[in-house]
């Protein structure tokens, strides 16, 4: 059992430290307004992680792999990637924010974390598969039990993660300069951007 913990737990920290969607929003948010908003992105992705999670260790995730739901899924996603690829670059195009935590919307940030990872047809193609695969990870018969055990150190992981990613990114805040910012909100809408034309395009290849 701590066997199994221990892999998720690890587990966990590769799924959420992978660059992407979440991360890019994250570095946004909170180089605008420091620990909180980054952390509020990255808290809500944990709402899309867990739910998948639990569909997915429950083996219902394989519904939301239908082409009629998956489909329309992926699009929404992609609509709001290509939304946050805007903002982004509407930042790039805008003079330093003054450092103003108070300032920022951290429901809203709350709500935009939860709602990627939501969206994430890779959140529901990842759970789905890896609910079938515990016996890789040394259990023979899998049951409730060990898919808890599973989860928890999976989410064990990722709240930690979330302290880390937000309190990396409030601590370079302070070293942010005009170029900077316009360099790393060109790259994360660049980054958006790329990523919402790629689940298009994988969804129209397989629909």
């Amino acid at each position: 059992m701590l066997t199994l913990f221990i892999t998720a737990f690890f587990l966990g920290f590769l799924f959420n430290a992978a660059p992407g969607a979440i991360f890019a929003e994250s570095l946004r948010r909170g180089i605008k307004g420091g620990f909180g908003p980054a952390f509020a992105v990255q808290i809500g992705s944990l709402v899309g992680d867990f739910t998948w999670a639990v569909l997915g260790l429950a083996g219902v995730a394989v519904i939301f792999a239908l082409p009629y739901v998956e489909v329309p899924l992926a699009l929404v996603g992609a609509a709001l990637l290509f939304w946050l690829a805007w903002q982004s670059w509407q930042d790039a195009l805008s003079p330093v924010p003054a450092f103003d935590p108070s300032a920022q919307r951290q429901g809203e940030a709350l709500m935009v974390g939860a709602a990627v990872s939501l969206s994430n047809p890779m959140n529901i193609t990842y759970w789905a598969a890896l609910g079938g695969t515990l016996t890789a990870f040394g259990v023979a018969d899998p049951g409730p039990l060990d898919f808890t055990i599973f989860l928890a150190g999976f989410m064990t992981s990722s709240v930690l993660w979330c302290f880390i990613c937000a309190g990396g990114i409030a601590w370079s805040r302070q070293y942010v300069g005009p170029k900077l910012w316009f360099g790393i909100n060109s790259v994360c809408a660049a980054g958006l951007a790329f990523l919402a034309s790629l689940v298009v395009w994988n969804t129209l290849m397989q629909a």
